[in-house]
């Protein structure tokens, strides 16, 4: 199996690739994980996995001038519809827009916006920072298999994905409002955690992914 974590100038990309290595040590198969910026490795690829860390617009920005990157996860997850994950930045560019200093396209691949957090007590501040408990919902999505509600996983953010669609929400914190901790449609899911620095959850999280057959 051969997994494309996307790089794109953003993204906590060295602990994302050993995180995947780890969690793929366990699988039936041999997880091979390559961090790329080739579109036709990431075309290729069984799994694509889209990391990113900072502003939407940025993010975006850097994406789109990786040549044929967009076309190439268009091609993997639209078409082929092949397993494909967005993790933090990379989750909320699956958005049609993004609200971060005025408002910027995003991919397109689930309805909905990236709006500010609005906090709903003062003591909780913005960003959203540190391990904060998931509120797993039901969802055809296997992707929390054995994970318990209540699991702590860890954040670091200051806006949030608002899905047009509730049913999409895989799995939600408390910040005030409620915050949108997973979400996904079909063949695509994306976290605002990151898996790879929540240690034993999000290893599980990714090993579930690793053997996810949407």
């Amino acid at each position: 199996m051969q997994v494309a974590i996307v790089d794109y100038g953003s993204g906590n990309l060295c602990s994302a690739e050993k995180a995947f290595e780890r969690a793929g040590q366990d699988h039936d198969d041999v997880v091979e994980v390559r961090v790329t910026s080739d579109a036709e490795v990431v075309a290729r690829a069984d799994r694509v996995v889209l990391p990113g860390v900072g502003a939407f617009a940025d993010c975006k920005a850097g994406l789109s001038a990786v040549d044929g990157m967009v076309e190439a996860l268009t091609e993997f997850a639209l078409h082929k519809a092949r397993p494909f994950l967005g993790i933090c930045v990379g989750m909320q560019l699956l958005a049609e827009r993004g609200l971060e200093h005025g408002s910027h396209d995003g991919l397109g691949w689930i309805r909905g916006e990236v709006r500010a957090i609005e906090p709903g007590e003062p003591r909780m501040k913005v960003p959203h920072m540190g391990w904060n408990t998931l509120n797993i919902s039901e969802s055809p999505v296997k992707l929390f298999k054995g994970i318990d509600p209540g699991a702590h996983v860890y954040f670091v953010h200051s806006y949030g994905f608002v899905p047009d669609d509730p049913t999409q929400v895989m799995a939600a914190v408390d910040y005030g409002p409620p915050i949108v901790a997973a979400l996904g449609r079909d063949n695509i899911a994306g976290t605002q955690f990151h898996p790879e620095k929540s240690q034993a959850v999000g290893l599980r999280f990714i090993a579930n992914f690793l053997s996810w057959s949407p």
